[in-house]
């Protein structure tokens, strides 16, 4: 008995010793994680409850070049009631007359709102929803409802900001402006100048506000402040003129629903500067209607067909390898390369005509005849002259997405062959966007010198120039002045010229000159599906704007060509801007060494052969001169005085109507 007592002291004692051990573990492991790693888990701890939520920046605004808006970001409220925080005689005072404010501010019953509430701190609920999304005028009103004005200490008051940006002119060259876009990730990308610009410009700096975690994944603010005030971003200004986009995106949405059309883009740029005024993208739904569903005009690489005989004839002209009087024979309009055929749209060809007569109408055999015979010996002479020209290169625009240029060269064995050289000469086997062939034609217009397309005039903070946009210099000389000039007048005569492929859009009171282009596209699946095209400029005789317009696939049963389908809408977007913008160069004034002013009127009357509808200023014109000039426009003229004009009844600009009387004051 007594060894089997000893037996279970011993145990006891075992036991003992062991909690003994254990305790002392427990006690060491207690003061090392408070002395030794305490500042780690303290930290942890922190971290699990409190963090810093960063607050978005408000986005910089994008203006159009007159300061219309065009993307803007609006803040929006989500504010949440913090049930536990008002005492109870505070919560028991207030909730009558807030429930009695939140009726009128939502329209719900104030029984709604005193139940809801009773509930919400019941449940002791610290994230209780009372308005979701709202504007800054609501906020306000909000913030001092009873209760809620009593902030986030006493009155439970939890304010959420968020931004939302939005866009005055709606679909209206969005894809341009750019826009927020969310993928499935939640990863955010914005295209168009919102993106190109928003990183370095536009974005701002984010703010901080410190927040407890109060359950459920929720967290309130800790003060009643942000730690770090978020910077809202810089603002652009765009080169976009609101008048000319409404005009380029109508006359093109017109047409696409006409011709019913896959879809389209037409771009309006500034010859001078490379300022782009309009741009618009517009693709069909399969309801048929038109939205700016891509960047077309930027991203799309395709082949150009026959406006890219521009930069055929310009090579071969700068090289001197023919001239506009070199004569072509078209061969019944029929040529065969290795059993492929090249066409002309006249059954029977052209007979013999000159290259110039080659261009004006469009004649794929005379101009496939003309390259093929001039660098068949050697072709690397040609595209060398392309990619002299610049046309193998993007124009490295800020916008994301610039299609590539394609422009197969002669050492590419891989790729070169036989075809190549006849089929570049109409525009086939080779591929550019339409920016980039209407960076071309502008530099033709330019007399050769090609600027680069500018989207913006400047960045601002208020009413302070941050950033300004000059004017940028892509290629000096593409060509010499006089190959500019001649193609300047070839130009001219396809609209002109009864023979040319777009006499159909002449008009005698404003001047237009370009090309047109029709391609076949996607032939291995179908022979009759088109893109349809019209570049050029106006003015002819001094350009101001140059514009492309190209549409895809229209429906072949009702027209496919690019006279009849593209180049009407570049019709109606240069009668529009002669029209609502007149493209009349200023009087130039100039002091002599007499101190007197002599006024260049003779430019006045060349304007009367180009703009018979338009009213000049005639400010300071000789009173004779300008009864001359009124009259040459069909106009009556009555006047008050003698000398020289001080003012005029009919403002500059103005259209004028036959036989309209015009009143002068004379001085």
């Amino acid at each position: 008995m007594a060894i089997q007592e000893k037996n279970i002291l011993n145990r006891l004692y075992f036991i003992a010793g062991c909690l003994f051990v254990f305790g002392l573990l427990v006690l060491f492991k207690l003061l090392t994680i408070q002395f030794v790693h305490g500042d780690k888990y303290r930290d942890l701890a922190e971290r699990r409850t409190v963090k810093n939520v960063v607050i978005p920046a408000n986005r910089g605004n994008v203006y159009a070049v007159d300061g219309s808006l065009l993307a803007t970001s609006i803040p929006k409220y989500d504010i949440r009631f913090d049930a536990l925080t008002p005492s109870t005689k505070t919560f028991e005072e207030n909730l009558k007359p807030l429930s009695d404010a939140m009726a009128r501010f939502s329209g719900k019953p104030v029984a709604y709102y005193r139940k809801e509430l009773r509930r919400a701190r019941k449940n002791k609920n610290r994230y209780f929803l009372l308005a979701r999304n709202i504007g800054y005028s609501d906020y306000i009103k909000l913030r001092g409802f009873p209760l809620l004005r009593l902030g986030a200490f006493k009155g439970g008051l939890i304010v959420e900001q968020t931004t939302k940006r939005e866009y005055p002119m709606r679909g209206v060259a969005q894809r341009t402006i750019g826009y927020e876009r969310v993928d499935k990730a939640g990863n955010v990308t914005r295209p168009g100048i919102d993106g190109a610009f928003g990183v370095k410009y536009l974005r701002g700096k984010d703010g901080k506000r410190l927040k407890q975690k109060i359950g459920k994944g929720q967290w309130k603010p800790i003060v009643d402040y942000n730690q770090i005030e978020p910077k809202d971003g810089y603002d652009v200004y765009t080169t976009i003129d609101v008048n000319i986009q409404d005009i380029a995106h109508h006359a093109l949405l017109e047409q696409l629903e006409y011709f019913e059309a896959e879809h389209g883009c037409v771009i309006v740029m500034e010859t001078k500067t490379g300022e782009i005024k309009a741009i618009s993208n517009l693709g069909r739904t399969t309801k048929g209607t038109y939205y700016e569903k891509l960047n077309y005009a930027v991203g799309e690489s395709h082949e150009p067909g026959s406006t890219f005989k521009l930069m055929a004839m310009v090579a071969a002209l700068d090289q001197k390898v023919i001239d506009t009087s070199t004569v072509v024979d078209t061969e019944k309009g029929v040529l065969s390369f290795y059993g492929r055929k090249v066409k002309d749209s006249k059954h029977g060809g052209y007979g013999k005509i000159s290259a110039a007569k080659a261009f004006e109408v469009s004649s794929n055999t005379g101009l496939v005849k003309l390259i093929n015979t001039a660098y068949k010996s050697n072709p690397k002479k040609f595209v060398n002259k392309l990619y002299e020209m610049g046309l193998n290169k993007k124009l490295n625009l800020p916008i994301i997405g610039e299609g590539v240029p394609l422009i197969t060269h002669p050492s590419d064995k891989k790729n070169w062959d036989g075809l190549d050289l006849p089929w570049m000469a109409f525009g086939y086997g080779v591929q550019l966007t339409p920016m980039q062939t209407l960076a071309f034609y502008n530099a033709i217009a330019n007399d050769g010198e090609m600027v680069k397309p500018q989207f913006l005039k400047e960045v601002r903070e208020f009413d302070k120039t941050i950033v300004p946009f000059e004017r940028e210099i892509i290629n000096a000389q593409v060509c010499s002045k006089s190959t500019a000039k001649k193609m300047q007048q070839i130009m001219k005569n396809v609209v002109e010229k009864p023979h040319g492929t777009a006499h159909n859009i002449y008009s005698p009171n404003y001047s237009m000159a370009g090309k047109t282009g029709t391609c076949q596209t996607e032939y291995w699946i179908e022979s009759k599906r088109y893109i349809s095209s019209f570049a050029g400029y106006f003015p002819a005789e001094k350009p101001k704007y140059s514009c492309i317009v190209v549409i895809h696939k229209p429906d072949y049963k009702k027209g496919y060509y690019g006279n009849t389908v593209a180049a009407p809408v570049f019709k109606k977007i240069a009668q529009k801007i002669y029209r609502d913008t007149p493209v009349i160069d200023e009087i130039e004034v100039v002091e002599t060494k007499n101190d007197l002013v002599e006024i260049e009127y003779e430019k006045f009357y060349k304007i009367a052969q180009v703009y018979k509808t338009i009213m000049p200023d005639l400010k300071g014109l000789p009173v004779m001169d300008a009864i001359a000039l009124l009259e040459n426009m069909g106009v009556k003229v009555k006047i008050n005085g003698e000398g020289v004009v001080k003012s005029q009844s009919v403002a500059k600009g103005q259209k004028l109507k036959r036989n309209q009387v015009v009143i002068l004051e004379v001085s």
